[in-house]
């Protein structure tokens, strides 16, 4: 996965797959075992042991397609294309050899062909101008939001999903609707009377978030990652169930974004009093809750308060503002947040945004350099290996400014945690040297890009994304 000629099992520090170097991709997604990226044309590349043995360097599989997004389950890729069009094929090259391949039509009218690969077109039943905006995607089930704020899901793995997390209440592989495909998209008709905006999907369990603010949970809770309480005798709840934050805000705060990953779920609100917070729940076994806490079960979400109520002085503005979160990377066992902050370019004073990582660290994808893991957020050196005083140090606020970044010669993907070439660092004594993320700039005169950050399943990865 991060170094495919490598008979190393674990990656201690960043490597670079050169195989991208000077390359900006449109999305990269990491599994345990496969590696999934997208070119700037729109085509799918794979590699990992989970893809093909011995593969050394990526294989480009699916093409002409247009795709702009992936997303992974255990043995699917789901591909979003420019045209909103829902893409499946199995990420073993095997069955994707061995499988039905689709007839195609030809630049030539009148005349078709047969796809090199086998793949599936997934087709929600769509309105008048209706169209596909967002999906995401567990272990086993897929959810695709729709510009009209409809829901649907479906089985997206070789195993049907049975924990509930598709949101349809009785639904399991003997009672799905016959005479249909199996991985067939339904519309979870209890969200009807509400227009989701934002979807999110953990291994086992379902998030949506409505225009009006209300959060909607489904799916498994074994670990609280629904935000309710652990009862054994119902440890899965197959209808969206409104989650209240109001043990945590007497006045309802407003949730500006939600996501999930492995067994967690994480909310991000601006509070009646002026402030930004993060919170989570689910399992915090290994730290992924990043509220200091080594806990099994955490039902009701609660702060991450390395993350909250964060401020800092805006020098355009003469004010004192919220650091907002300005997303989160999730991976099976570990997070990493992107900061809101301030960044610059300029010669005077180039910095990035911040990134706190927290979470498993079996395998070293914390990028700390040490297998220790972490339950608070922290910060790590730059990949360029520049000195740093804040290995390992909580994220308790944003002070001082960090390495100085050229946007423009910082290209190419890398595997394990970053890499040591990626970003050339210009250092200054009186700075505080943590890695952040390159801003948004221009890259070699490919067109915009920015820094991006990809938690996989005991990996992850930094690559500069095409905008």
């Amino acid at each position: 996965m991060i170094a495919p000629d490598s008979k190393e099992k674990v990656i201690k520090t960043p490597r670079r797959l050169h195989f991208f170097d000077g390359a900006l991709l449109r999305d990269l997604q990491l599994n345990k075992d496969a590696g999934v990226a997208v070119d700037d044309k729109g085509n799918i590349l794979q590699w990992g042991t989970g893809y093909a043995a011995d593969i050394k360097v990526p294989e480009t599989t699916l093409r002409g397609k247009n795709i702009e997004r992936v997303v992974l389950t255990k043995d699917k890729i789901i591909a979003l294309s420019e045209d909103k069009t829902i893409y499946s094929l199995p990420i073993s090259k095997q069955y994707q050899q061995e499988g039905s391949k689709p007839s195609e039509s030809s630049w030539i009218p009148g005349l078709s062909s047969t796809s090199d690969i086998s793949y599936r077109i997934l087709k929600p039943d769509l309105g008048y101008l209706e169209k596909v905006t967002s999906i995401a995607a567990g272990c086993d089930h897929l959810l695709v939001l729709t510009s009209a704020g409809r829901v649907f899901s479906s089985a997206a793995a070789f195993h049907y999903p049975d924990r509930g997390q598709m949101g349809i209440p009785g639904l399991t592989y003997t009672t799905r609707p016959t005479g249909k495909p199996y991985d067939t998209l339904q519309e979870i008709t209890s969200l009807q009377p509400y227009k989701i905006t934002q979807i999110a999907a953990g291994d086992y369990h379902s998030v949506v978030l409505s225009s009006a603010g209300q959060i909607f949970t489904f799916g498994d809770n074994i670990h609280g990652q629904l935000g309710f309480e652990y009862n054994p005798d119902t440890n899965t709840i197959d209808v969206p169930t409104p989650l209240s934050l109001s043990h945590l805000y007497p006045t309802p705060p407003t949730v500006t974004t939600i996501a999930a990953g492995g067994s967690n779920t994480y909310f991000t609100v601006d509070t009646p009093t002026g402030t930004h917070d993060v919170l989570s729940c689910g399992t915090g076994i290994y730290g992924n809750l990043g509220n200091g806490r080594w806990t099994h079960v955490q039902g009701p979400p609660s702060r991450i308060k390395a993350l909250s109520g964060l401020q800092e002085f805006n020098e355009s503005t003469q004010r004192t503002e919220p650091i907002r979160l300005h997303s989160l990377s999730i991976g099976g066992t570990h997070v990493a947040a992107v900061m809101g902050n301030s960044t610059s370019t300029s010669p005077a004073g180039s910095y990035g945004s911040d990134v706190l990582w927290w979470g498993n660290n079996e395998f070293y994808q914390l990028g700390t350099g040490k297998r220790n893991n972490s339950n608070v957020p922290v910060y790590i050196q730059p990949l360029d290996g520049v000195p740093t005083e804040l290995v390992g140090v909580r994220g308790e606020g944003f002070t001082g400014s960090s390495s100085r970044v050229d946007p423009s010669r910082a290209s190419g993907i890398i595997g394990g945690v970053g890499n040591e070439e990626n970003r050339r660092a210009v250092t200054r004594h009186d700075q505080v040297h943590r890695f952040q993320l390159t801003p948004e700039g221009n890259v070699n005169g490919k067109g915009k890009a920015v820094q991006t950050v990809v938690c996989g399943r005991g990996n992850t990865a930094v690559f500069m994304k095409k905008l």
